[in-house]
């Protein structure tokens, strides 16, 4: 599964490729309809000055090509050689013209057939020149049908010509995140080792000020330092495995996410204890295809979100299901929540919340989200100021056929 800003790079791609099509199509069409406007009109044009030329012109007995002449007096009525019977001349406008209407021009369709009539008075006589229209309909047929295939062909060309650009323009950017994510890791692994050794002096600083008694202010710098290198540490970590999560596809192998979840509630439960929160989980037993240690910080940043916006009193409850194939990672908690209106832009790296002390607007949800699409699964979050928050990551469960997993176990809550 591709990476969100793989994705992205391919949504551009496909945006810009759809806009390019959609450029050529439209130039395409309007030419064409330019162009079939220009015919119709021209013609009609042609067609107006051949049936003039006829009634000045031309009698009943010679008329022009795909014309026919009428000509009636009194109630006798004379027709060209060859005209078509029973079908012409048409009568409405011969009638029309006979009550003293003035010449009368019209398209008409007889018999499913198409003609140009212009009905005028000669005296006494009622003179119509009826104009076969089937090649002008030929003509107009075969330039749609050329249309068409010019918009078909128009069409493949820009979508090949729109995905070429399109790779071209977004090529720069591509490089400019694959060497950012270069970056990102390569810093990230430089910077582990010696923040590992700072947090690890500072914790043996701490220690010896609170044997020698130190002053409370001076402990309680170190203690603040303390937990400021772990916090460091973690983001140092983060960075790291987001990167990791961008490079070659790792093979998954199967974990058994209930002992995940376990190990990561009994390694929250100082702090919870310390804060005066009630930690407890209840696991069912479910074996999922993944990275083991990517999987562990996904369940630790949530639970490190719950702690961080619980007060003294508060609860977490966290729970392991399968439901319908799907294993179901719950971490609920009744602390300071948020607003639902922020859940399209909980998981934006390092975005910032209003409430708590945690990261639930962070880089930490960030790399929750990655990690779980790239294992094939989704997170959902739903919460209300003041009264908690609840995410749940779905992931696909493997059967019972391919695993054994452990029997359902149940963590003591503790205060």
């Amino acid at each position: 599964m591709r990476d969100p800003e793989q994705r992205v790079l391919a949504r551009s791609r496909r945006l810009i490729t759809i806009q390019i099509a959609a450029v050529i199509t439209l130039v395409v069409t309007l030419v064409g309809a330019l162009a079939y406007c220009v015919m119709v009109r021209g013609q009609r044009s042609d067609m107006s000055r051949t049936l003039d030329y006829a009634l000045s012109n031309n009698s009943v007995a010679n008329p022009p090509a795909c014309v026919w002449l009428y000509e009636q007096t009194g109630g006798v009525v004379k027709a060209s050689p060859g005209a078509p019977a029973g079908l012409l001349p048409i009568r409405g406008p011969i009638q029309q013209v006979a009550a003293g209407h003035a010449a009368i021009s019209a398209s008409y369709t007889v018999a499913g057939k198409s003609y140009e009539a212009r009905t005028i008075r000669r005296g006494n006589t009622i003179v119509q020149a009826v104009l076969d229209k089937r090649f002008q309909n030929d003509d107009k047929r075969w330039l749609l049908i050329a249309l068409g295939i010019a918009e078909v062909v128009g069409l493949l060309a820009a979508a090949v010509t729109g995905g070429v650009l399109a790779r071209r323009a977004i090529a720069p950017l591509g490089e400019a995140l694959a060497r950012q994510r270069r970056f990102v890791a390569d810093a990230s692994h430089e910077l582990r080792t010696p923040l590992t050794q700072l947090h690890t002096r500072a914790q043996l600083l701490d220690q010896q000020l609170r044997a020698d008694g130190a002053p409370p202010e001076v402990a309680g710098e170190v203690a603040a330092m303390v937990a400021s290198t772990r916090q460091f540490g973690a983001v140092v970590e983060d960075l790291l495995l987001s990167a990791q999560l961008r490079s070659a596809p790792r093979a998954f192998g199967l974990v058994n996410l209930a002992a995940v979840v376990t190990a990561a509630v009994a390694a929250d439960q100082p702090r919870a204890r310390a804060g005066g929160i009630v930690l407890a989980a209840d696991t069912e037993a479910c074996v999922v295809r993944g990275v083991e240690s990517a999987l562990r910080r996904v369940v630790s940043a949530l639970i490190d979100n719950a702690i961080g916006h619980s007060q003294e009193g508060g609860r977490i409850d966290v729970s392991l299901s399968i439901q319908d194939g799907q294993a179901l990672v719950a971490v609920s908690d009744t602390g300071v929540g948020f607003d639902q209106r922020d859940a399209g832009r909980l998981f934006d790296r390092f975005a910032r919340g209003d409430n708590g002390a945690g990261r639930r607007f962070g880089l930490g949800l960030a790399l929750v989200r990655e990690v779980v699409e790239s294992h094939g699964g989704r997170i959902s979050a739903v919460g209300v100021p003041g009264a908690g928050a609840k995410f749940t990551v779905s992931l696909p469960a493997v059967s019972a056929q391919s695993a054994t997993p452990p029997a359902r176990t149940r963590e003591p809550a503790h205060s």
